[in-house]
């Protein structure tokens, strides 16, 4: 088995509090998100989905750092940042938010969490939205402080999540709601949970707080969800697609604006609070967007894995958009992609070609999420 110094590239990369407990599980290789390495590869993608989908898996996300906004304005300037309504935000809930620049591109897409009247955690996708924060910060005119904390979360995610949890929190933990957070503990582990997760499955967070206690809360969850089948595992490409959750980098960048991706909701342009963007989305969405995401499925032999590089999208030998992400899901026996493309070909059952290292392929607009798209699962 190879030891975790085989995996160091150095100090500038981090390590999570629960990167040798990952090894000793068997990770198997690891990729870079937010300064920090995370667990790409535990055996086999579809065996990973599987066991996702039927039982349980954890999985190391303390990729996803924490930005903390506290003070006196907190509030007023976690608005500022953001071009979501947060006006009816209750302390202990969480959102799914969009942090635009001024132009209206995407930087980030985390989750709000609201711990107090004037304590936020950004739980971040990867991108450096610490620097970002304060940077505005310095001329915002508002009394905040902003920083990183000694904040790690892992996700607990599919069917039996909530049987794990409840065999570690008892019956209180039964009570979180989608969306909803906690703070709490697990024999003197200071946590935050939350009732959230990248895997369109029922599932939870839980944020440690004290990085000495990694290694210790990891054996601490794996021994609890043994009776329930819990394997460790890594982010399912194959479920995330299936549920047409998002991969910055991928499917958004500083480039996307949120009405090409279809998140109308979550912008409010008239609100009465500014935000960094309101102008420019505003111009946006009266004017209308050129480019939309779409999903497909792509005709031919299974994939033998997600796409490293974006693919070519054609109509009539004319290019009018690119592949984001794709992948084979074995659930519906399908190669199933996004895509953002010309909205001219963005109806349902236009014929499209996708430029595929193997060559052409033939394609299909259609409706998506792929799998459960009211979300009926992960909401339950």
């Amino acid at each position: 088995m190879k030891q975790s110094d085989d995996f160091g590239f150095g100090t500038q990369i981090r390590k999570s509090p629960y990167f040798d407990a990952t090894v000793r599980w068997g990770a198997q290789g690891f990729s870079v998100y937010n300064h920090m390495y995370i667990p790409r590869d535990f055996g086999s993608p579809e065996q990973n989905f599987w066991n996702l989908v039927n039982d349980a898996i954890l999985c190391d996300v303390a990729v996803e750092r924490q930005v903390e906004i506290t003070g006196p304005d907190a509030a007023k300037f976690v608005q500022m940042l953001t071009c979501r309504d947060l006006t009816k935000m209750a302390v202990g809930q969480c959102k799914y938010i969009l942090i635009t620049n001024a132009d209206g591109g995407i930087l980030n897409d985390p989750i709000l969490l609201r711990l107090a009247e004037n304590h936020f955690w950004i739980s971040l996708a990867d991108s450096d939205i610490l620097l970002w924060a304060q940077g505005v910060a310095i001329h915002s005119g508002l009394d905040v402080h902003i920083c990183e904390p000694d904040v790690s979360p892992l996700q607990l995610q599919g069917p039996k999540s909530g049987q794990i949890m409840h065999s570690l929190f008892g019956d209180e933990i039964m009570n979180l709601r989608y969306y909803w957070m906690i703070e709490t503990e697990l024999d003197g582990i200071p946590l935050v949970v939350s009732r959230t997760g990248w895997s369109s499955e029922l599932g939870y967070e839980l944020y440690l707080r004290d990085g000495s206690r990694g290694d210790e809360l990891w054996e601490k969850i794996m021994a609890a969800g043994e009776p329930f089948g819990l394997k460790p595992g890594h982010t399912s490409s194959i479920r995330r697609i299936e549920g047409g959750m998002l991969s910055y980098h991928a499917d958004a960048d500083i480039h996307t604006n949120p009405y090409e991706l279809g998140m109308d909701r979550l912008v409010n342009c008239d609100m009465e609070a500014d935000f960094i963007g309101k102008a420019a989305l505003t111009k946006i969405r009266d004017e209308g967007v050129s480019r939309k995401q779409i999903g497909i499925v792509i005709d031919g032999e299974p994939l033998t894995g997600p796409n490293t590089t974006f693919w070519g999208v054609t109509y009539n030998g004319e290019l009018v958009g690119k592949v984001t992400s794709a992948v084979y899901s074995p659930r519906l026996a399908q190669n199933i992609a996004l895509c953002m493309v010309d909205v001219a070909y963005a109806e349902l059952g236009t014929a499209l070609e996708v430029a595929m290292p193997d060559g052409l392929r033939n394609a299909t607009v259609v409706e998506y999420p792929f799998y459960d798209p009211r979300k009926q699962i992960v909401a339950a």
